[in-house]
């Protein structure tokens, strides 16, 4: 029945046939004359289960697109319908606490949305008129984060590292500590990453008892390219919904940017086009510009996007990382050397940076204090090859007190995370931007320079040095008290032995 509707449909439809496969590259010779325009969905296969989008004409009638789901089973000949339409996907408020594919098909096991908008996913960013700025700070609850390089609230920030340093960590602390607290609606975009991830990231979101306000989009790295690709588009016509039509903040977390562009290389390369610089598309800069000037506020409301981007080989001068530099109000760049000297969150402080951290936007207690920090550090930076050489012991007085602020102020900036309980030990902290602010600024006054250096080291708010501080003396009397009555007790038992 289902193979006899689909013929109806190539009888009602425009209709072509496949003339050449070659891997995800589909050409489609239309006869008629009607050829389907730039970014249409065509359906191919048995039963039109093979979606291709059309990336470009040629002579003779023949269309070549790119298939966004797997060509096995498809040969030559076989019919193609030109839908006449771009690839769609469900918008509104019945997609939160849902999951989706590049496509709008729910993937996780429930009931598929039915009487749902559709809108196509590619759309033109909003227009200058429409656009609004604002000066407003975005709180995280990580303190190296909101002291050092503050977020905006409706801009773009990027978590910039290689392999193994904490981006994605990062990314779920973030859905933890704002998610919950968040007045409007969040999406998280996977780009390319694992299943497995996707998979644990929907019951950690579940756990925490904010999937009711959570769309999440996926195009897995066992996609093929074409659609991992356009689900960061996807995910967009999402996010825009909220923002024109519901006037709700919308929270956009990508994970990750250079998969997107990794698999625009890829359809590139696939097409035939001529690589530039390193290997990658000639249109890496159109491609990467596309995804993130879409990415803005307006007056009904602000899209705020944390986007992880790894970085290939560690090299920040890989192109995929400085164009999308080009496009963040923040940029948060991990560090292998202090990943590995177990400083978590890895963050550089000296290399990180966001427009946001004026005295006009933050306050001057605020910037003051973030400036003094990135001093003292960058002291202690250049101090470290004297120290290596020559020894603590032959610096001066000065710049002795300075690598005493600095280490403690590099633990002070640790924190342990809420996603990462059950592998450190340590219970997560979630800690206000004015306890950082204030720890900090104790610690450069050398409140602390009789402290040991491990006391601060993965603590929350500075108050609780205080209290462990306080504990441990509590208990050290306490076992004092424990071992002076036992010892009175032996006494006046060998009194009443001798009496």
């Amino acid at each position: 029945m289902e193979n006899k509707a689909f013929k109806n449909q190539i009888e009602e439809q425009n209709k072509g046939v496949v003339s050449a496969i070659r891997g995800s590259v589909v050409d489609v010779f239309f006869s008629g004359g009607r050829m389907p325009s730039g970014q249409t969905r065509l359906e191919a296969g048995p039963e039109g289960n093979i979606v291709i989008e059309v990336v470009s004409h040629h002579d003779d009638g023949i269309v070549r697109g790119i298939a966004l789901s797997p060509t096995g089973g498809l040969r030559r000949g076989d019919p193609v319908i030109d839908t006449n339409e771009m690839i769609r996907v469900p918008v509104g408020k019945q997609t939160l606490g849902r999951m989706f594919n590049v496509f709008g098909s729910t993937i996780d096991q429930k009931e598929p949305l039915t009487d749902v908008e559709r809108r196509g996913i590619h759309q033109p960013p909003a227009s200058i008129s429409r656009r609004v700025t604002r000066a407003e700070i975005f709180e995280t609850g990580i303190k190296v984060i909101d002291l050092l390089t503050p977020l905006e609230r409706g801009g773009k920030a990027g978590l910039f590292g290689g392999a193994g340093v904490g981006k994605t960590v990062l990314i779920t602390e973030l859905i933890n500590n704002t998610v919950g607290n968040y007045e409007g609606v969040s999406i998280f975009c996977g780009i390319g990453e694992r299943s497995r991830e996707a998979e644990e990231l929907y019951r950690d979101i579940q756990e925490a008892g904010v999937l009711d306000n959570t769309v999440m989009i996926f195009g897995q790295m066992n996609e093929p390219p074409g659609a991992r690709y356009l689900v960061g588009h996807s995910a967009l016509t999402m996010a825009e919904y909220f923002r024109d039509e519901a006037k709700q903040d919308v929270l956009l977390l990508i994970d990750n940017i250079f998969r997107f562009v990794q698999a625009g290389s890829e359809v590139s390369g696939l097409l035939g086009k001529m690589p530039s610089r390193v290997g990658y598309q000639p249109t890496l800069a159109t491609e990467i510009a596309g995804l993130q000037e879409r990415i803005s506020n307006t007056v009904t409301g602000a899209i705020t996007s944390i986007q992880a981007v790894y970085v290939p080989a560690d090299d920040f001068t890989d192109p995929s990382a400085t164009h999308t530099f080009a496009h963040l109000s923040a940029s948060i760049i991990l560090s292998r050397k202090r990943a590995s000297e177990g400083l978590y969150p890895a963050v550089d402080p000296l290399r990180s940076w966001s427009k946001m951290l004026t005295p006009l936007v933050v306050g001057e207690r605020h910037y003051l204090v973030a400036q003094e920090v990135r001093r003292t550090l960058a002291e202690y930076e250049e101090l470290k090859d004297i120290i290596a050489m020559l020894g603590l012991e032959e610096l001066s007085q000065e710049d002795r007190r300075v690598v005493n602020r600095a280490r403690r102020l590099e633990r002070f900036l640790t924190q342990p995370f809420v996603t990462t309980e059950q592998f450190t030990g340590h219970s997560g902290r979630v800690v206000a931007l004015e306890d950082a602010i204030d720890g900090c600024e104790r610690i450069l006054n050398d409140e602390y320079r009789d402290r040991s250096e491990s006391d601060l080291y993965m603590l929350g708010k500075i108050g609780e040095l205080k209290t462990s501080s306080a504990a441990q003396e509590q208990e050290a009397s306490e076992e004092a008290g424990a071992e002076g009555s036992e010892e009175s007790q032996e006494e006046k038992a060998k009194e009443n032995k001798d009496g």
